[in-house]
């Protein structure tokens, strides 16, 4: 027969606390909550959006019911989903001494039903049961996210706004060429310096000027298109501002600074590193992968054994950054070891899945940069730029 050990459980039972899951939306927060001592019996309790107030007058509420039932204080533990919401109501409630947890709400197990009922009393209630397995210690029960700072959270604002100016401006130029390729003009570049010059020199594909209302159309466009310019231009410069401002001691440059000293790895690319995922802490490269949706997902039945690919669930963002700096890095960065890695596994293929191994590719170079900025390790064959 075998001995049971002693030892404290993996999975704890011992749940004292007020358990309190939030439903929010824009015009009302559904609280449901379990006290100690009522059984499996929740209850639920609506408030206005944003009423921060009303929140802790109920909390002091549950709090004096669970005393006078119990004859004890006990802690209140709060859940809500990852959402438009952002991460305010979670600092608010740390200040207040409230241990608050943010789930991924893709990470839930869901009923597989074709047709699954979905209402906020019946959310409220999972984020409850999900609560309580994850304060009882069941593994991969789902995911919570980490709190990001104030600071941290704002200087994402630049990287962010920046890439949808970038969007709006190749709009705008787009729509000038779409016009003006209807009268027969396909040489028009409305980016350079002289467009306002250009325009009134241009004629159509059978010599005349340009219609009148089209005229003013494309004009009224430019004026759009000069203005997001101007914006880019300002962000640019405060992103500057920030990264010149980075504090740096006698031993160890800041991490902006190391990530801007390997070549093919600009202010923005830096930036953006840096705000977007690097910035957090990772116990392992794992971790890294997955925060990036960089993460393989296999998919294993039975003699079913094939690969779906990369999970795509984390910060689409920095995924995107990645996948770019990845065919950057094979310009800039030949000779080093991730670029000799992706050349022979394509060769292997025969020059084919060029697409999928530079996703490989990008998981791999993410994770040597984590490396690089948090323990110094140099990156096998990269070619830093001379000062």
């Amino acid at each position: 027969m075998f001995r049971t050990q002693k030892s404290a459980a993996a999975i704890q039972t011992n749940l004292a606390a007020i358990f309190v899951s939030m439903e929010l939306s824009r015009s009302t927060w559904l609280i449901t909550t379990l006290l100690p001592g009522s059984g499996e019996r929740m209850s639920k309790y609506a408030i206005a959006a944003g009423n921060t107030g009303k929140l802790f007058d109920l909390f002091s509420k549950l709090q004096e019911r669970s005393r006078a039932r119990t004859g004890q204080d006990w802690p209140i533990i709060t859940i809500q989903e990852a959402g438009l919401d952002g991460f305010w109501i979670h600092r608010v409630l740390v200040k207040e001494g409230i241990e608050s947890h943010i789930v991924d709400a893709a990470s839930i197990a869901t009923p597989r039903k074709r047709r699954r009922v979905k209402t906020d009393r019946v959310d409220g209630e999972a984020l409850l049961r999900v609560l309580l397995a994850f304060k009882r210690g069941e593994p991969r029960v789902c995911s919570m996210v980490r709190g990001v700072a104030h600071e941290d959270e704002d200087r994402r604002r630049i990287g962010r706004e920046r890439k949808a100016l970038m969007v709006e401006r190749v709009a705008h130029v787009n729509r000038i060429k779409g016009l003006l390729f209807s009268q027969g003009i396909a040489d028009y570049e409305p980016l350079h310096k002289n467009r306002r010059q250009q325009l009134e020199e241009l004629r159509t594909g059978d010599g005349q000027i340009l219609p009148r209302h089209m005229k003013a159309q494309i004009s009224r466009e430019l004026d759009r298109l000069e203005l997001v310019v101007s914006q880019i231009r300002t962000i640019e410069d405060e992103r500057d501002a920030l990264i010149a401002a980075q504090t740096t001691d006698s031993t160890k440059p800041s991490p902006v600074t190391m990530l801007l000293g390997i070549k093919g790895i600009g202010a923005e690319f830096a930036n953006l590193l840096w705000s977007e995922g690097l910035f957090r802490h990772f116990d392992n490269r794992r971790q890294v992968a997955a925060y990036a949706g960089l993460a393989p997902t296999p998919w294993q039945s039975g003699s079913v054994n094939r690969e779906q690919g990369v999970s795509k669930a984390g910060n689409p963002g920095l995924r995107s950054t990645l996948i770019q700096l990845s065919w950057l890095w094979l310009r800039h960065q030949p000779g080093s070891a991730l670029a000799k890695w992706f050349r022979a596994r394509v060769e292997r293929n025969g020059g084919r899945m060029k697409k999928t191994t530079i996703v490989a590719l990008a998981r791999k170079l993410l994770v040597a940069l984590w490396k690089y900025v948090n323990s110094g390790v140099a990156i096998e064959g990269a070619v830093m730029k001379t000062l």
